[in-house]
């Protein structure tokens, strides 16, 4: 029984350390992000191609977690509808290019 309870407890630490959008589609989180022209306003807040929005030393998101929160506030601001699966999607083409969250 306790060897049970050990290897139960060792595979839902595997969950949990799972790579954070692991569900998400990078190219469609892209395609995603281009159409409906979410980098705009990192544009007119950074200049340039609006990447340093991702990039600048004192940004807002810190964590997968902050990165869902800041998806809500920017698709308020932009009118901007999305999914949970667009959510994941998004998550996984800004972290496979910027953020590098483990």
């Amino acid at each position: 029984m306790k060897m049970l309870f050990i290897l139960c407890a060792l595979m839902l630490s595997g969950i949990a350390q799972a790579a954070p959008f692991s569900s998400g589609d990078a190219i469609a989180g892209k395609q995603f992000f281009e159409q409906n022209k979410c980098n705009r306003c990192h544009v007119q807040k950074m200049g340039g191609d609006g990447s340093a929005i991702f990039t600048r030393p004192n940004r807002i998101v810190n964590t997968p977690k902050q990165m869902i929160a800041r998806f809500h506030y920017c698709s308020e601001a932009s009118g901007i509808k999305l999914t949970p699966a667009d959510e994941q999607n998004v998550g996984a083409f800004l972290n496979q290019t910027y953020y590098k969250f483990k």
